[in-house]
């Protein structure tokens, strides 16, 4: 059923799309091996169900405004949206840490997301036995997954040049993150 749900809420966001719609498309075209592995991932990341999907949206959005993918925050804001975040949430991503807006477990959803994005990567045994305490294994490794994805996704649509579409105009929408200085 989570799958059905999350197949209505991309329809929803791409019927959004009001302008630059072709960007990833038409790259994508160029190489079809290319096109047709991104779309075997993303539908077993879409069919992946165990993990609540509003942790997967706080964070594919968190490493979105993390890698400044504009595209990324686009549809990752509709799309978290329509899964029942809250527009502080959203907002509140930056500073997620001294937030009233997540519970415990989306602070850590949110702070393995930044870990796992951060160049170099930084230990996370800690932050991984501490999900483990919230999340089984296989929810835990869905949420990896889906973090590594969306730093693919994010860093493709960056070098390519892929531009938002509009998909969550009139919404709150999650904004990049500077970066932070050594």
């Amino acid at each position: 059923m989570r799958a059905l749900t999350r197949i209505r809420h991309y329809g929803q966001a791409v019927r959004q799309a009001k302008r630059h719609r072709s960007d990833l498309i038409g790259w994508l075209l160029r190489r079809p091996q290319i096109l047709v592995s991104t779309l075997v991932f993303e539908t077993a990341l879409l069919f992946a169900n165990r993990l609540d999907p509003r942790l997967k949206e706080l964070a594919e959005l968190k490493t979105a405004g993390l890698i400044n993918c504009e595209f990324c925050l686009d549809i990752g804001s509709a799309l978290a949206a329509s899964s029942g975040l809250s527009e502080q949430q959203l907002l509140d991503l930056p500073r997620y840490r001294t937030s009233d807006a997540y519970t415990p477990i989306q602070k850590l959803v949110i702070a393995y997301a930044e870990a796992t994005t951060a160049t170099p990567a930084v230990s996370m045994a800690d932050l991984r036995a501490d999900l483990l305490t919230h999340l089984s294994r296989s929810q835990l490794a869905e949420l990896a997954a889906a973090i590594a994805w969306e730093n693919q996704r994010a860093r493709l649509n960056q070098g390519l040049g892929v531009r938002p579409t509009g998909m969550a105009e009139g919404l709150a929408c999650a904004l990049p993150e500077p970066r932070a200085t050594p």
